[in-house]
Protein backbone atom coordinates (compact mmCIF):
# COMPACT_ATOMS: atom_id res chain seq x y z
CA UNK A 1 0.00 0.00 0.00
CA UNK A 2 1.31 3.23 -0.69
CA UNK A 3 1.69 5.87 2.12
CA UNK A 4 0.49 9.25 2.27
CA UNK A 5 3.00 11.25 4.36
CA UNK A 6 2.03 14.75 5.67
CA UNK A 7 4.88 16.91 6.96
CA UNK A 8 4.39 20.46 7.26
CA UNK A 9 1.99 21.77 4.78
CA UNK A 10 2.72 19.16 1.69
CA UNK A 11 1.06 15.63 1.39
CA UNK A 12 3.67 13.25 -0.69
CA UNK A 13 4.01 10.14 -1.19
CA UNK A 14 7.99 8.51 -2.04
CA UNK A 15 8.55 6.77 -4.77
CA UNK A 16 11.41 4.42 -4.96
CA UNK A 17 13.68 5.69 -7.02
CA UNK A 18 13.23 8.90 -4.30
CA UNK A 19 11.43 10.99 -6.15
CA UNK A 20 7.72 12.53 -4.65
CA UNK A 21 4.43 13.10 -5.84
CA UNK A 22 2.78 15.76 -3.24
CA UNK A 23 0.04 18.09 -2.69
CA UNK A 24 0.75 21.46 -1.45
CA UNK A 25 -1.87 23.18 0.73
CA UNK A 26 -2.80 26.17 3.38
CA UNK A 27 -5.07 26.54 6.08
CA UNK A 28 -6.89 30.20 6.27
CA UNK A 29 -8.85 30.08 9.37
CA UNK A 30 -11.95 27.25 8.24
CA UNK A 31 -10.40 26.84 4.65
CA UNK A 32 -7.85 24.09 3.72
CA UNK A 33 -6.41 25.99 0.13
CA UNK A 34 -5.30 23.08 -2.52
CA UNK A 35 -2.65 25.05 -3.98
CA UNK A 36 -0.41 22.98 -6.70
CA UNK A 37 -0.20 18.95 -6.93
CA UNK A 38 3.05 17.19 -8.80
CA UNK A 39 3.40 13.59 -9.92
CA UNK A 40 7.09 13.19 -11.75
CA UNK A 41 5.91 12.14 -15.19
CA UNK A 42 6.77 8.14 -15.18
CA UNK A 43 4.14 7.93 -12.02
CA UNK A 44 1.16 9.90 -13.48
CA UNK A 45 -2.40 8.31 -14.76
CA UNK A 46 -1.57 5.43 -11.87
CA UNK A 47 -3.68 7.30 -8.71
CA UNK A 48 -1.26 9.20 -6.85
CA UNK A 49 -2.64 12.90 -6.88
CA UNK A 50 -6.05 11.45 -6.41
CA UNK A 51 -4.26 9.71 -3.25
CA UNK A 52 -2.98 12.83 -1.94
CA UNK A 53 -6.47 14.97 -2.44
CA UNK A 54 -8.54 12.30 -0.72
CA UNK A 55 -6.04 12.36 2.09
CA UNK A 56 -6.56 15.93 2.22
CA UNK A 57 -9.94 15.85 2.12
CA UNK A 58 -9.68 13.33 5.33
CA UNK A 59 -7.85 15.60 7.12
CA UNK A 60 -10.07 18.81 6.09
CA UNK A 61 -13.01 17.27 7.16
CA UNK A 62 -11.73 15.55 10.44
CA UNK A 63 -10.27 19.15 11.73
CA UNK A 64 -13.80 21.16 10.81
CA UNK A 65 -12.48 22.17 7.49
CA UNK A 66 -13.79 23.26 3.71
CA UNK A 67 -12.03 22.80 1.17
CA UNK A 68 -10.52 25.18 -1.77
CA UNK A 69 -9.17 23.57 -4.80
CA UNK A 70 -6.55 26.43 -6.05
CA UNK A 71 -5.31 24.04 -8.67
CA UNK A 72 -6.14 22.11 -11.73
CA UNK A 73 -6.28 18.99 -10.31
CA UNK A 74 -7.94 19.24 -7.49
CA UNK A 75 -10.59 21.09 -9.29
CA UNK A 76 -10.56 18.18 -11.50
CA UNK A 77 -10.94 15.29 -8.72
CA UNK A 78 -14.82 17.44 -7.71
CA UNK A 79 -15.96 17.28 -11.29
CA UNK A 80 -15.08 13.34 -11.04
CA UNK A 81 -16.15 12.60 -7.53
CA UNK A 82 -19.70 15.22 -7.00
CA UNK A 83 -19.78 12.44 -3.49
CA UNK A 84 -17.36 14.84 -2.50
CA UNK A 85 -18.44 18.43 -3.18
CA UNK A 86 -19.89 18.62 0.42
CA UNK A 87 -16.87 19.66 1.80
CA UNK A 88 -16.49 22.58 -0.98
CA UNK A 89 -16.54 26.25 -0.06
CA UNK A 90 -19.49 27.83 -1.03
CA UNK A 91 -20.87 28.58 -3.78
CA UNK A 92 -18.72 25.72 -5.63
CA UNK A 93 -21.05 22.53 -4.00
CA UNK A 94 -23.43 23.75 -5.80
CA UNK A 95 -22.23 24.58 -9.16
CA UNK A 96 -23.12 22.32 -12.54
CA UNK A 97 -20.29 20.09 -13.66
CA UNK A 98 -20.30 22.18 -16.67
CA UNK A 99 -19.66 24.85 -14.60
CA UNK A 100 -16.80 23.11 -12.39
CA UNK A 101 -15.29 22.27 -15.74
CA UNK A 102 -15.32 25.81 -16.75
CA UNK A 103 -13.25 26.53 -13.43
CA UNK A 104 -11.21 23.60 -14.46
CA UNK A 105 -9.99 25.36 -17.80
CA UNK A 106 -9.56 28.86 -15.84
CA UNK A 107 -7.13 27.03 -13.94
CA UNK A 108 -4.96 25.26 -16.75
CA UNK A 109 -4.93 28.44 -18.06
CA UNK A 110 -3.33 30.48 -15.00
CA UNK A 111 -1.33 27.48 -14.34
CA UNK A 112 0.30 27.51 -18.26
CA UNK A 113 0.60 31.55 -17.77
CA UNK A 114 2.59 31.28 -14.74
CA UNK A 115 5.07 28.83 -16.08
CA UNK A 116 5.54 31.04 -19.37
Amino acid sequence: MTEVVRRGSVYYVRFSDGSKAYLAFEIEGNVMKLLETYTPPRYRGKGYAKLLVERAIRDAKAQGLKVYPVCSYAVYYFIKNPSERDVLVSPLPGMSDEELEKLFKERIKEERQRKA
